[in-house]
């Protein structure tokens, strides 16, 4: 209930009050919540009031609003935890959702001096470029392109690229995946972005960059993934030493 007599601002308590409902699956995910003269005049509070704790709900994820139909619950988001290193279909598959993979370019190519460099090549060396829209339960979640050694990517061929590329590593060529180093940004979406993983121009994205290596040390993959912040988080758990 909202305290009017409480030091905590009244726009607050909502906010908290409807973060609470839905966290509960008071509100459920993909329905519309009350307007804001609803909760105004259910509450004896302004209109204004109301709005401030929707539009921090909505800045905040839980929330989204639909030109001309009002305000929703946001979709969850997907968590994926920053421990061990899985590939996107893995981490799909464990939380229950079918992983999908649309590709939208496939070609070996010269590698640039930046590419060659990031992979211990020459730039006499080819790489297969993958580029890769990546959906969870037909949802767009991120784009995704990868730089292969082509000598190591082998015969892969655009039909195998579509399931995990690291059950093909593992499973088709025999090789032992070790580690990764990865940087995570947040970032704009650009126009290109946005159009594949239907947002709008702008929205916030995550940014990941990732170079992974066999046990003996050869890096084999460079991938650039943008994944979508309103459907994606990271998490980490931290221990002091």
């Amino acid at each position: 209930m909202i305290d009017k007599k409480s030091p905590i601002p009244i726009y607050h308590q909502l906010e908290e009050l409807i973060r609470q409902q839905i966290e509960e699956g008071v509100l459920k995910e993909d329905t519309a919540i009350p307007s804001e003269r609803e909760y105004a005049d259910c509450y004896q509070i302004s209109r204004m009031t109301v709005r401030q704790a929707l539009t921090n709900l909505v800045n905040d994820g839980y929330l989204c609003r639909q030109k001309g139909k009002g305000t929703f619950v946001s979709k969850k988001k997907v968590e994926q935890t920053l421990h061990g290193l899985t590939s996107f279909s893995e981490e799909m598959l464990k939380k229950g959702m079918n992983p999908e993979n649309v590709v939208l370019y496939f070609k070996k190519e010269p590698a640039n001096k930046q590419i060659a460099s990031i992979l211990k090549l020459t730039e006499l060396n080819k790489v297969l470029i993958i580029q890769r829209i990546r959906l969870a339960d037909q949802l767009p979640m991120a784009l995704e392109t990868a730089y292969l050694p082509a000598e190591l990517a082998g015969d892969i061929t655009e039909e195998q690229a579509i399931g995990s590329f690291y059950s093909y590593i593992e499973k088709k060529l025999g090789l032992h995946i070790y580690e990764a180093k990865q940087e995570i940004e947040a970032l704009a979406a650009n126009e290109e972005e946005a159009q594949v993983l239907q947002i709008k121009p702008g929205s916030p994205v995550l940014k990941m960059t990732r170079i992974s290596f066999l046990d003996d040390g050869t890096p084999f993959e460079y991938v650039k993934s943008t994944f979508r912040a309103d459907r994606y988080r990271f998490t980490h758990t931290l221990q002091r030493n």
